[in-house]
């Protein structure tokens, strides 16, 4: 089965909005420091400009990137588009 949208459906269903969700980095922590977290706490990540980033949407992965730092926040500049179905590594 073809899983590609013709340009008419694209083009109905371009002004939806979806949720996107960018995965950063992570980190350790004990359940004592977490439960010692308050608004205002800082969590360092291992993530830093230039390193890789997963683009998620609901829940999948739909693309690559890299963070970019843009003005005083982060970005993430695509670098690959995942093909559905495709093995994560």
């Amino acid at each position: 089965m073809d899983a590609r949208l013709s340009p008419v459906v694209l083009a109905a269903l371009g002004d939806v909005a979806l949720p996107i969700e960018v995965r950063v980095g992570s980190t350790a922590l004990s359940l004592d420091a977490l439960l010692a977290c308050s608004p205002g706490t800082v969590i360092e990540l291992d993530a830093a400009v230039g390193d890789p980033a997963d683009v998620l949407i609901g829940g999948r992965p739909v693309a690559r990137g890299e963070l970019v730092a843009v003005g005083d926040r982060l970005g993430v500049r695509i670098t690959e588009i995942t093909t559905p179905g495709a093995a994560n590594g």
